[in-house]
């Protein structure tokens, strides 16, 4: 992440205003590429690339095997069901793009990997290379999670056909934190678990909707009244559905 100072002038005063330029390149390799195309190619996702706040690259690991079946799987040492990704293509693949960028974290979407939390997307959100391998079949060879990966995430106690759902989940997260992704910055500090308490309710028009009125509240122009609402009921919102967040 790169910042700028730079002076500027308001009604005779000099003011410093800072830039904030987020230089952020998520790689991720995949086995069946093409499910990660849409969830990159809409909305916000494509604003901060067409923005240039954030690139995001697919690769698809079948491009570094050597034998005409393309293969990225054999089986297990030990017996038992299931195929297991080889090290040989991972490793050609990851040499091949560490020796043009430089990672801050290399991770490994895994069902046995750190629970994936917004405090995670936060810390994340400040690196700026990261590369992320989306696990298939029964895994990857413990051998590349030893030699390579920095980070091993989960998204949730369950298992998928395959890690670039998660990918996806754990890349969107991240890059609507970056600065000029979203249109009002401020709105991603609000969001759910960002200060370890759910979002209040929100309300838009009609005042009056099928007998359902708007709070009074949010309609009397008192902002400080207002802010003091909405933190009760994320905190009684936290109480009723995450009692969890608040004993951590």
């Amino acid at each position: 992440m790169r910042v700028l100072q730079n002076k500027i002038h308001f009604n005779n005063l000099k003011l410093s205003k800072v830039f904030i330029f987020a230089d952020m390149r998520i790689d991720i390799v995949s086995v069946v590429p093409d499910l990660l195309e849409s969830p990159f190619a809409a909305s916000i996702l494509k604003r901060a690339q067409d923005k240039g706040l954030a690139e995001v690259h697919i690769h698809n690991l079948r491009d570094y095997t050597t034998d005409n079946y393309r293969t990225v799987d054999d089986y297990q040492y030990g017996g038992g069901a299931g195929m297991v990704m080889t090290v040989e293509p991972i490793e050609r693949c990851f040499e091949d793009l560490m020796s043009q960028h430089n990672y801050d974290e290399v991770i490994y979407v895994t069902p046995d990997g750190k629970t994936f939390n917004q405090g995670m997307a936060n810390a994340l959100s400040l690196k700026g290379n990261l590369l992320i391998l989306c696990g298939h079949y029964k895994g990857v060879d413990q051998r590349i999670r030893d030699e390579y990966v920095t980070l091993e995430i989960s998204v949730g106690d369950f298992v998928l056909s395959g890690g670039e759902l998660a990918a996806a989940v754990i890349a969107d997260a991240v890059i609507r934190l970056l600065p000029g992704v979203l249109n009002d910055e401020t709105s991603a500090l609000s969001d759910s678990f960002q200060d370890d308490l759910l979002a209040p309710p929100v309300y838009t028009r009609p005042p009056e909707w099928r007998g359902h009125k708007v709070p009074e509240i949010l309609l009397s122009g008192n902002f400080a009244k207002i802010d003091d609402w909405r933190q009760e009921q994320a905190l009684k919102r936290t109480q009723e559905r995450r009692p969890d967040l608040l004993s951590e």
